[in-house]
């Protein structure tokens, strides 16, 4: 007796139907069009020599059937990846800064076959390590990576290799790389003039370590504007923005002991604000009345804040859709010098942020 294998039978689909483990292809698109393959593809491809009405149809359908395409075999055509590695650190002066970063660059990317792959990026000696990896074996088209260091060993790996990447931050290296970079000596210039207008008299600011650029641009910025205005001023000693909470904490409180602490702090991001708050309140003080704060800001927090906190805001979101947009223009060959951006600190307000005057 002959025997018939069952209608449903793993692996096998009944007519009319797509088996879940059946991956949709450009066949697949193709045969639900009535156009060949080579023009599915092309359309899938963005190929202006194929009608826009026919991209959109091809498109849809593609989307409809829950078509990916073949990276592996993509690679193997086109010698591309279509992803961009972004190396972020996991533990960040600002509240939600991968999340945002990422939500940034992604926008830019839709539309194009590119997606994005998020690596950790430790701050420790590993850091040029994870970078050869993806360059060697050819992990990714483009790179991006934050807290970019004064003479920063992964920027002159990938420039020496003319590898496509952009920086959050800048080098101090005389050939050109692609950026995008917040203005951070006019953040601390501003902070200073608003503490100075509020009476203060002996300021103090806790930095980055020495190593990144940002360091060397909060400083600056910092210690020109309270010369200028004549007053008392220090960099934090023993400790920095990325110490834990508890440690910034710890020198606030000491400080403010002090017979000539300071009564003004001009605070890089969100976690050391909200560490000097909390040493401020621990101790009996009053934001605003022994000591006043102006802290750069990326997220919303700050508004449910009491009592307020004068903050300037860093647009991290605008600035991951820039830096995934000038990286593709680069992955495309545009030379870098074209490809640099300064971001200005904001004011927050009622109905979104407005640049300084």
């Amino acid at each position: 007796m002959e025997r018939g294998r069952p209608a449903t039978s793993p692996g096998f689909a009944e007519p009319g139907r797509t088996a879940l483990n059946l991956r949709p292809t450009l066949k697949t698109i193709a045969e639900a069009t009535g156009l060949a393959v080579t023009t599915v593809s092309r359309a899938l491809a963005g190929d202006p020599q194929i009608a826009a009405r026919t991209r959109d149809r091809v498109e849809a359908v593609a989307k409809s059937v829950g078509y990916m395409p073949d990276r592996a075999a993509q690679r193997l055509r086109t010698g591309r990846t279509n992803v961009i590695s972004l190396l972020v650190n996991p533990r960040h002066e600002y509240l939600g800064f991968s999340a945002e970063l990422t939500a940034g660059i992604t926008d830019s990317l839709k539309g194009t076959p590119y997606f994005v792959s998020l690596i950790p990026d430790y701050l420790d000696e590993t850091r040029l390590d994870v970078v050869s990896k993806i360059i060697r074996n050819r992990l990714a088209d483009g790179v991006v990576f934050t807290r970019t260091e004064v003479f920063d060993e992964r920027v002159r790996l990938l420039m020496e290799n003319d590898f496509p990447f952009i920086t959050h931050g800048r080098t101090e290296f005389t050939a050109v790389h692609a950026y995008v970079d917040f203005d951070n000596e006019a953040f601390a210039r501003e902070a200073v003039r608003r503490l100075v207008a509020k009476g203060r008299k002996r300021l103090s600011i806790v930095l980055p370590d020495q190593k990144y650029t940002f360091a060397q641009h909060l400083r600056y910025g910092f210690v020109a504007e309270a010369r200028q205005a004549g007053i008392a001023f220090e960099t934090a000693e023993g400790v920095t923005i990325d110490d834990r909470p508890e440690r910034i904490m710890e020198y606030v409180r000491q400080r403010r002991q002090s017979a000539d602490g300071p009564d003004g702090f001009v605070c890089v991001g969100e976690v050391a604000a909200r560490a000097t708050i909390a040493a401020l309140q621990d101790s009996g003080e009053t934001v605003g009345e022994a000591a006043d704060i102006v802290a750069k800001r990326a997220s919303p927090v700050f508004d449910l804040v009491r009592p307020r906190v004068d903050t300037m805001v860093e647009d991290i979101h605008e600035c991951g859709r820039a830096l995934g947009a000038l990286l593709l223009r680069r992955i495309a060959g545009e030379p870098a010098g074209n490809l640099t951006m300064l971001q200005q600190p904001r004011v927050a307000t009622a109905c979104g942020c407005v640049e300084l005057a």
